[in-house]
C-alpha cells in the first residue's frame, strides 16, 4: 500500500514537471522569435543609418550658410515677447529614450520661459508626452514624420502651416543632435522673424535689391533650420533604434541561455521521476 502511494506521488510530481516543462518550452520559443525580430530590426536600422547620415550631412551644408548669415547680421531676440518652440521628434518608437529626452528638454525650456511659450509638436511621440503636462501650450502638431529622410518640400509645407499661427518675436527649433553612432544631444536652432532680421545692424553688410528680403530670409531660415533639425533627429533616431535592437537581441540571447539550462534541468528531473516511477512499480510487483 505504501509503495502504491509513493507511485501515485511520483506520478503527480511528474505531471507537474511536464506542465512546467511545457511552459518553459513555450517561453523559450517566444524568446527565440523575439530575438529574430530584434535582429531583423537591427539590420534594417543599420541599412537605413547610412542614408540618414547622408541626408544629415547634406542638411548641415545648407544650415552652415544660414548660420553664417545670422552671425553676420546679428539679429536680436525679444525676451519679453512670447516664444514659439518647434519640437522635432517622430511617430515611431522602439528607439530608446530619444523621444523622452527631447520632451524633457522642451518642458525645461518652457519652465525657463515661465510658460510664455507656444509649442508646435512634430511627431506623435513628442505630442503625446507634451500634451500630458502642457496641453494648453501645444498649438499645432504634425504626424506622419520619421518614415523616410526629410526633404525640403514637406518642410516648406510645414512652415506654411506654422506661419498661420501668427507672428512670434522668437522662434526656437528643439531637436536631437547626432553626435556619434551611440549618442545624441538635445539642442536648439534659433530662427528669427522678419522684423528681427530687418532691425539687425549687420544687415547693411549685404547689398540687397529686394525690399522684402527680410520676410523671405525669415521663412527660408525657419525652413532651413527645421530641415536640419529633422535630418539630425532622423539620424539620431535610426542610430538609437539600432542600438536598442542590439541591446534587446543581447538580452534575448542571455534569456535563451538561461531558459535552455532551466529546460534541460527540468527535463532531466522529469526523466528522473519517470525512472523512479518505473522502479517503484517494478518493486511493487515483487
Amino acid at each position: 500500500m505504501f509503495r502504491l502511494g509513493a507511485r501515485q506521488v511520483a506520478r503527480s510530481t511528474g505531471a507537474r514537471n511536464y506542465a512546467t516543462l511545457r511552459e518553459i518550452e513555450m517561453r523559450l520559443k517566444s524568446i527565440k522569435n523575439i530575438e529574430k525580430i530584434t535582429n531583423t530590426m537591427k539590420v534594417v536600422a543599420s541599412t537605413r543609418l547610412n542614408k540618414a547620415q547622408r541626408a544629415m550631412t547634406a542638411s548641415r551644408v545648407f544650415h552652415k550658410s544660414e548660420a553664417e548669415f545670422l552671425e553676420n547680421t546679428e539679429p536680436e531676440k525679444n525676451a519679453e515677447e512670447k516664444t514659439l518652440l518647434v519640437v522635432v521628434s517622430s511617430d515611431k518608437g522602439l528607439c530608446g529614450s530619444i523621444h523622452s529626452q527631447i520632451s524633457k528638454y522642451a518642458r525645461k525650456r518652457i519652465a525657463e520661459l515661465n510658460g510664455n511659450a507656444d509649442v508646435v509638436a512634430i511627431g506623435d511621440k513628442v505630442r503625446q508626452q507634451l500634451t500630458r503636462t502642457h496641453a494648453d501650450s501645444v498649438k499645432l502638431a504634425f504626424n506622419g514624420i520619421g518614415k523616410e529622410a526629410p526633404n525640403f518640400y514637406e518642410v516648406a509645407l510645414m512652415v506654411d502651416e506654422i506661419k498661420k499661427l501668427g507672428e512670434y518675436a522668437n522662434i526656437e527649433v528643439l531637436y536631437n543632435k547626432f553626435t556619434s553612432g551611440v549618442s545624441f544631444e538635445p539642442s536648439t536652432f534659433n530662427a528669427y522673424t522678419a522684423a528681427a532680421i530687418e532691425a539687425a545692424q549687420g544687415l547693411s553688410k549685404y547689398d540687397l535689391e529686394s525690399e522684402d528680403i527680410s520676410s523671405t530670409a525669415s521663412e527660408f531660415g525657419l525652413a532651413n533650420s527645421l530641415l536640419s533639425a529633422m535630418a539630425e533627429g532622423y539620424a539620431s533616431e535610426i542610430s538609437a533604434r539600432r542600438n536598442a535592437m542590439d541591446n534587446a537581441s543581447k538580452n534575448a540571447g542571455d534569456m535563451i541561455n538561461k531558459y535552455t539550462i532551466l529546460y534541460n534541468r527540468s527535463r532531466q528531473a522529469v526523466i528522473t521521476n519517470e525512472l523512479v516511477d518505473i522502479i517503484t512499480g517494478a518493486s511493487s510487483l515483487d
